[in-house]
């Protein structure tokens, strides 16, 4: 097996890193962090021991998300992550330089596109692919994206939800709204300031939406503690918020995306959107883990709502599909 190349599929997300390794699968999921000493330049950590810095790191030490919004805020940083992610799928392959697929969200500018084809090859790859997030969702849902008739797929990612109605393996229509899982994080954030004069930290945020957030009014009476900092007195503070005010805050970001949603079901032609009745709508992402988010969307859409085992999971199965069939996916798959 000495000097055999195994190509690569990676999920490049804003909140989380997926690596999937042809021929073993997904090896890696680490969140999207970096530490680096402000001094010194080093790389002090990357993924889960970076993201356990997030907030607490001294002056000199800066632990960041070099992705934003589902695209690279930080190209060095990027880089860097994405170099020691796959040194850590494959601690003695990287040399080989393998062949690469990374997933972008739909509505990338072709800057941004670059910039990631750029990160691929600092890394360490010989070719390197991109195929959009939602096709690469449909693909490791399992659906086959090249026959006549309509897939809609909903990724709800960590910085956006991109959106794709695929027929005879292409994107008929597609959408990206910046609304994803850091939204949400970000809503109760600004909730518990405007109500409680209270400032919590993202990841305390996300502690609450994963314990208590839910995207319909909740039916029980369910309570979280967080812990901040009060903006009056300057002192820590401890409160207990409601599933229902959970389910206020995130009102105003679920809302736009389904706003989204709708925007791109108005464009899709009669004969697919005559399919989708029947198919219904696959959502993936982990966004969409969100309690109540598909019947949200069934509600809102008229549409059936169906998800994969592993939701989390899916863009980076579908970018391990993509690797075997590049050659059937000229017309969505980009060579950089």
């Amino acid at each position: 097996m000495v000097g055999f190349v195994r190509d690569l599929g990676v999920d490049l997300g804003t909140a989380n890193t997926l690596v999937y390794v042809e021929g073993r699968g997904i090896v890696l999921n680490e969140p999207s962090v970096v530490a680096v000493d402000r001094q010194t330049g080093r790389v002090v950590a990357v993924g889960a021991e970076a993201h356990r810095m997030l907030g607490r790191t001294p002056g000199h030490i800066v632990a960041a998300r070099p992705l934003r919004g589902g695209v690279i805020a930080d190209f060095t940083a990027t880089a860097t992550l994405l170099k020691a992610l796959l040194q850590r799928a494959m601690p003695h392959r990287l040399g080989l330089r393998p062949r690469m697929v990374v997933c972008v969200p739909a509505g990338v500018t072709t800057v941004e596109r670059r910039a990631v084809i750029e990160a691929g090859y600092e890394a360490g790859a010989r070719k390197v692919y991109l195929v959009e997030e939602p096709v690469a969702a449909a693909l490791g849902a399992g659906l086959d994206i090249h026959r006549p008739g309509g897939h809609l797929v909903v990724d709800v990612g960590g910085g956006t939800t991109d959106i794709a109605v695929l027929s005879l393996g292409g994107v008929v229509v597609g959408a990206s709204v910046r609304v994803g899982g850091d939204a949400f994080d970000e809503a109760i954030v600004r909730h518990v300031k405007r109500r409680y004069n209270v400032l919590i930290g993202e990841r305390t945020a996300e502690q609450a939406k994963i314990a208590i957030g839910t995207a319909v009014p909740p039916e029980a009476d369910e309570r979280f503690e967080v812990r901040g900092r009060d903006l009056v007195t300057g002192l820590p503070r401890t409160l207990h918020l409601t599933a229902a005010e959970i389910h206020e805050a995130l009102e105003e970001p679920i809302g736009t995306l389904l706003a989204g949603l709708r925007a791109a079901l108005e464009r899709v032609p009669p004969e697919l959107a005559a399919d989708l009745v029947v198919g219904g709508l696959v959502l993936t992402g982990g966004g969409s883990l969100l309690r109540g988010l598909d019947r949200r969307i069934a509600e809102a859409t008229g549409l059936p709502v169906v998800q994969p085992e592993e939701p989390l999971l899916t863009v980076a199965l579908g970018t391990g599909a993509a690797l075997g069939m590049l050659d059937r996916l000229a017309g969505v798959v980009v060579a950089g």
